[in-house]
């Protein structure tokens, strides 16, 4: 027993030096990149679920899925348009890449993990990493920005949604995204 407390000590130990080494990194990194900038995004998300070009697919979903009001266990990736505009012609600033599972029992609700990848204008190259909660039908939905690249170095923040369109048919999606995002 006492050789087990020990080597529990012993992986304490391990862990907070590794910590200590990280957040000093971090800091490091925070003051070689200099000052600490706020940006402001807004853009709209394509969500296409049917019809020609589609970019939602569901990839796995649990037995009792197709039974459940919520669609409960359904994985689906992603890599939609992120335009300037509502329209899908409008100019292209980048895609929303990665996946939303339907986590919820009793609402429609999301578990977002997507990156917004840049591909023009003066972030282009960049990305924000999202990780949160989507309650779909809430009229607008907050989901924190835990990371991000490029220029959106050591990001962190938060994306407003409010659905700008849905058809329920189809179950495509237009919707508006407005981003306030801390970076180096």
């Amino acid at each position: 027993m006492m050789g087990l407390h020990r080597q529990f000590r012993a992986f304490a130990v391990v862990v907070t030096v590794i910590i200590f080494a990280l957040q000093a990194t971090e800091t490091a990194a925070k003051l070689k990149a200099g000052k600490e900038k706020i940006s402001n995004l807004e853009f709209y998300f394509h969500d296409k679920a049917s019809g020609q070009n589609v970019t939602a697919v569901e990839v796995a979903h649990a037995p009792s899925t197709k039974s459940s009001p919520t669609f409960f266990g359904s994985v689906v990736v992603i890599d939609d348009l992120l335009t300037e505009g509502p329209e899908p012609t409008s100019k292209l600033l980048g895609r929303a890449q990665g996946l939303y599972a339907l986590a919820s029992q009793e609402d429609l609700q999301l578990l977002m993990a997507v990156t917004y990848v840049f591909q023009s204008g003066k972030f282009n190259g960049s990305t924000l990493a999202v990780v949160g909660h989507n309650a779909v039908f809430n009229e607008i939905r907050e989901m924190p920005i835990v990371g991000g690249s490029g220029k959106f170095r050591m990001a962190r923040g938060y994306a407003l949604a409010h659905t700008h369109s849905f058809d329920i048919k189809s179950g495509n999606a237009i919707v508006h995204y407005n981003v306030t995002v801390l970076h180096y």
